[in-house]
């Protein structure tokens, strides 16, 4: 990571996984389209811990599985560069991917102050007990940096989490007898 700006606007910055909904990259692109700036796509390794953080330097990282087919790694960073290709080369966005370390809350925070972002934006937890079993065991990175940052941030909530939740509600509409 290198501790320059980039230079214009402040870029928007967005976090990435694999398999995430499309509406989290879908709005951020949208939103960096429509501002004209940068979007800086952010995917944390969570198999990798951060050892020293120096905005002068590059973080240095270890990584707790080292036996990790490179392989592996690079297909999901090109399962990654593909998506975000999608969603912001056809907006015409100009866009990056950076891979970071650590806690995934604490280490786009950290990007977000680096590059001094104008937002960064999250998508809420996906629907399902795994995911409701790690953000209890692990946090919702959405919830630590609504509380913990000074930069704003737009939380993307999952449209099949919406649709599932309102199907499940009563109508409560009048039946027209």
């Amino acid at each position: 990571m290198s501790a320059e700006r980039p230079s214009g606007p402040p870029p928007l910055v967005v976090g990435v996984l694999p398999g995430q909904s499309p509406e989290v990259l879908q709005t951020a692109a949208s939103l960096a389209s429509k501002l004209s700036v940068q979007l800086i796509c952010a995917h944390v390794d969570e198999a990798s811990y951060l050892v020293e953080w120096d905005p002068a330097r590059s973080a240095h990282r270890l990584s707790l599985h080292p036996e990790t087919d490179s392989a592996e790694i690079r297909a999901v960073t090109q399962e990654l560069r593909n998506g975000i290709g999608l969603a912001c080369d056809a907006l015409g966005v100009q866009w990056t991917l950076r891979t970071l370390a650590g806690d995934p809350a604490r280490a786009l925070g950290r990007l977000a102050a680096e590059v001094g972002a104008a937002m960064i934006i999250v998508g809420t937890p996906e629907p399902g007990l795994g995911h409701r079993i790690s953000a209890a065991l692990n946090g919702s990175v959405a919830a630590w940096l609504s509380h913990h940052q000074d930069h704003p941030i737009l939380i993307v909530p999952i449209r099949a989490a919406i649709h599932h939740r309102t199907k499940r509600a009563p109508d409560m509409t009048p039946d027209p007898a």
